[in-house]
């Protein structure tokens, strides 16, 4: 692992028509789920080696607790990224439930409380392709919302980027262990933790969701009352309607395909979406979203980004025959680009897309048949428009954005 760098200058106090800080105004670097290419993603080691590295932002996805605190894991089944699995004080909570349309079978942070997850460490859910994290396994613990923005306030060059993980499920549709309600909203209780952590610079706290209500009413509810104007991204998952896979839970935003989802409502949580989209928004994917009506309402309604899926940008075709756990590219370029960076900036949005990894098996192969490094993947994508970037490998994302600072030199 390379030596870190010297901490990331000031995020940038830019501002857009709206009066929030731009961010499109420089190239962002964000750590997803910290430096997780180098120690178990969403610990405080992961931000504070991101944080060394030069990271812009560090960002933690958010699920709740059974006593309805925010922790920093990338879902709320815990066995991939925690060694819930081995403790058998635990092991009666092991369940199936189904989590934004997909069955999933383990153990789940709503049907635990905070005390219990402290007892518990952090795991990669990469091993074998990211042994350097690896060997910190069962070192770390999993922290709060609340330890994260701790951690970033100790240095000001740096913003917090969270994601709220499943919201619409969280509250109105999941229940826990023994069949109550979850109803839990984790939505608000990002808001009140912010406020109540003081942390709310619009200069260093950017929101995010792969659904399209929750950051609709945060924009016109839940940031208002809290005195608050933060800058909003909306996620979307997979845009290519040829490759979308209905109930995936990665090719729509589950809050318009809730089944509890009332049809006299339509108007008032999404507001304008079916006059721009000329349809019903129930049901439609995020090839609909990122259509260049759909982004000018985002724009005009809620967002300030968007943060699409790489592929939905450059797209891939599979390689075929490549073992699942083979450290070597599994897809390759085709050589097409898509319009979606061009249209969201149009439109004045900024573009992060997600994700870049340092490791071959994340990586694909170019034209000619060669592996395109980091580097040249993160040109291209500031090439076509793009404003920032989610990458495990912080120092790798600084480097590669130096790279393309000194090529447009």
């Amino acid at each position: 692992m390379p030596e870190p760098t010297t901490s990331p200058a000031p995020t940038t106090a830019a501002t857009d028509a709206t009066g929030r800080p731009d961010l499109s105004a420089r190239v962002l670097v964000v750590a997803h789920r910290g430096a997780s290419g180098y120690r178990p993603e969403h610990t405080l080691a992961a931000y504070e080696l991101a944080i060394a590295q030069g990271a812009d932002f560090i960002e933690p996805d958010l699920v709740p607790t059974k006593d309805g605190e925010l922790i920093a894991r990338h879902e709320n089944e815990l066995s991939a990224t925690t060694d819930v699995a081995d403790r058998p004080e635990f092991a009666d909570r092991r369940t199936v439930k189904t989590v934004d349309g997909v069955r999933v079978e383990g153990w789940f942070s709503e049907d635990f409380t905070l005390a219990e997850i402290r007892t518990l460490r952090a795991r990669t859910p990469w091993p074998a392709l990211r042994p350097e994290a690896a060997a910190e396994d069962g070192r770390h613990a999993i922290p709060t919302f609340a330890e994260v923005i701790a951690l970033a306030r100790d240095h000001p060059g740096v913003g917090v980027y969270p994601e709220t993980k499943h919201p619409t499920w969280f509250e109105r549709a999941g229940t826990r262990l023994g069949g109550e309600p979850i109803a839990t909203d984790v939505t608000r209780l990002l808001v009140e933790t912010l406020v109540a952590e003081g942390f709310t610079d619009p200069a260093r706290v950017v929101i995010q969701s792969f659904e399209v209500g929750n950051l609709v009413r945060l924009r016109r509810e839940l940031l208002p009352a809290a005195g608050l104007d933060l800058p909003l991204v909306q996620l979307l998952g997979n845009a290519d309607p040829d490759r979308a896979r209905p109930g995936d839970g990665f090719s729509a935003p589950f809050d318009l395909a809730d089944p509890l989802l009332d049809p006299d409502t339509i108007e008032t949580r999404y507001p304008g979406l079916a006059e721009a989209l000329g349809r019903s928004p129930v049901g439609i994917g995020y090839d609909a979203l990122a259509t260049p009506a759909a982004l000018a309402w985002m724009r005009r309604t809620y967002a300030d980004g968007i943060g699409p899926w790489i592929p939905n940008l450059v797209p891939r075709t599979p390689i075929p025959g490549v073992p699942p756990d083979a450290n070597r590219p599994r897809a390759r370029l085709t050589g097409a680009v898509t319009a979606l960076v061009a249209d969201a900036r149009a439109a004045g949005l900024a573009v992060h897309p997600y994700t870049l990894r340092a490791e071959p098996a994340f990586l694909a192969l170019d034209q000619a048949g060669d592996v395109q490094s980091v580097e040249a993947a993160v040109i291209q994508l500031l090439s076509l428009g793009a404003t920032g970037y989610f990458i495990d490998h912080p120092d790798a994302g600084v480097a590669a954005r130096a790279a393309w600072r000194a090529r447009e030199r």
